[in-house]
């Protein structure tokens, strides 16, 4: 026998979810010093609550699995840009293309601009690859170091390394959060970076301004830098790869396809297809090589004529692969599981109509999804999750306002995304803190690009420029 749904049954899913994310990810690392839960083991438990729910409510489970399979069939054209982003970076590798940008961007490197070159290569590097924690793991290292030589403050120097690896993530069709967003709320990829440009954009500018002024404000040390200093890694990076202009076509290809707003899909495997034709031409890899890298990602010890290739090389280069994307899918899985269930009773619109019905113009509901972003991030240290929940639970009202739905995505991005690397906890900064040497405290107030655009995104809203509002109206 079927009960009534009542705003409680809507809500203890929800409540159950919140109270295992502070519990495992809160609670239980910051104050009893043990580890963090697994995000995955979080969405089961809740899951299994929720499901538990549905059939005290006397759901037949046949009705919760066609609820549950509904949203996942929704998801499959992002799994497939994940699984091929997963490739694309390990074909761009091997056929020598990343490398080759890093090369010839690190060689232009002046010290008096030391902070701005931080703030704009990690931007080429995440944009070209769709990877944050891969520019901050690579060429951030590598810049880091060189501050470290110079004598600048290292605190600026991350800062700048992090919020270029950020803007560049956000700006890349390539980027599984972006495309994360995207779909969490059906919305074009390419009409949502062309949103969230509207915000980031402008707050880019005023980074890259600032970092400019201190640069003269707060100099290195040492202003005149030693070429030694990076030219082993550069050396490194030759023996390794043979570099010429042709190793810029399967970038080239994807920034076009992008720029014209063709199918990302046949864009991306266009650019897999010439990227592994370019590296048997131009390399001295084996097809055995090219196919292992799309397969489990590139592998520093396939160049076997490089005896002792150093540790930032083999950083910069070790990645990519058919499997590199499976943590980020299963996770995905499961959260479509969860909000797939908790579909069929309307929980998520159910409590945010609630929670949320004093908004009643427009800005006051774009701010309300910016802190629903915030601490939905904060809680799960998970972007798709954050976008998910919050796509999932502000899709009706935005259209119940005629909102745009890409203000909606940019705006799960411009409070969820942007603030993982200021948020203490957040697996975002323990990455940062470990791979670039420089404690939270010395870098989170020179972090300038998130904390410009924490104001600028609500100064849209307020003033509704950038809102698309003659879309709708």
């Amino acid at each position: 026998m079927k009960r009534p749904v009542r705003f409680i049954h809507a809500l203890l899913p929800i409540l159950v979810l919140s109270a295992l994310i502070v519990a495992g990810l809160i609670v239980g690392p910051l104050f009893l010093d043990v580890p963090a839960a697994p995000l995955e083991v979080i969405f089961i438990l809740a899951s299994a609550f929720a499901v538990a729910e549905l059939v005290w409510l006397g759901i037949p489970w046949t009705d919760i699995q066609a609820s549950v399979v509904k949203k996942m069939s929704s998801a499959l054209p992002a799994f497939f840009i994940l699984f091929t982003i997963g490739i694309i970076i390990s074909t761009w590798m091997v056929s020598g293309t990343i490398p080759m940008l890093v090369y010839y961007g690190l060689e232009v490197v002046s010290p008096r601009y030391l902070y701005v070159w931080c703030f704009m290569v990690p931007i080429v590097f995440a944009t070209l690859t769709g990877t944050s924690w891969g520019a901050a793991g690579t060429v951030g290292v590598v810049l880091i170091g060189i501050a470290s030589v110079l004598q600048a403050p290292l605190g600026i120097a991350a800062g700048a390394i992090i919020g270029g690896a950020y803007f560049g993530d956000k700006m890349s069709p390539l980027s599984d959060t972006t495309n994360m967003a995207a779909l969490a709320t059906d919305v074009d990829l390419y009409d949502h970076i062309r949103s969230m440009m509207v915000t980031t954009v402008p707050s880019a500018m005023l980074t890259t301004a600032a970092f400019l002024v201190i640069g003269f404000t707060h100099p290195p040390a040492i202003l005149e830098g030693d070429a030694s200093t990076i030219q082993p890694f550069l050396d490194s990076l030759a023996e390794m790869f043979t570099f010429n202009i042709w190793l810029l076509l399967p970038a080239l290809i994807a920034l076009v396809g992008s720029v014209r707003r063709m199918p990302i899909i046949p864009v991306l495997i266009t650019s897999v297809l010439v990227a592994a034709l370019e590296a048997l031409i131009f390399q001295r890899f084996t097809l055995s090589d090219v196919l292992i890298s799309m397969n489990t990602g590139f592998d520093a010890s396939m160049a076997t004529w490089v005896t002792a290739p150093l540790p930032e090389t083999v950083a910069l280069v070790s990645r990519g692969g058919l499997y590199s994307m499976s943590s980020a899918i299963f996770v995905a899985w499961l959260i479509f599981f969860f909000i797939g269930a908790i579909d069929i009773i309307d929980a998520m619109p159910t409590v945010v109509n609630r929670v949320f019905r004093f908004a009643k113009t427009r800005s006051v509901t774009i701010l309300a999804a910016l802190g629903a972003s915030a601490f939905t991030n904060a809680m799960t240290a998970n972007q798709y999750a954050t976008s998910f929940i919050v796509g999932d639970a502000f899709k009706s009202r935005f259209d119940l306002l005629r909102i745009p739905r890409k203000v909606l995505s940019r705006s799960i991005e411009d409070y969820g995304t942007m603030i993982e690397s200021i948020v203490p906890w957040h697996a975002t900064t323990v990455f940062m803190i470990a791979t670039l040497g420089v404690p939270w405290a010395d870098y989170w107030h020179w972090q300038l690009l998130t904390l410009i655009n924490l104001i600028i995104a609500p100064l849209f809203a307020l003033s509704g420029r950038g809102c698309f509002y003659d879309e709708t109206d």
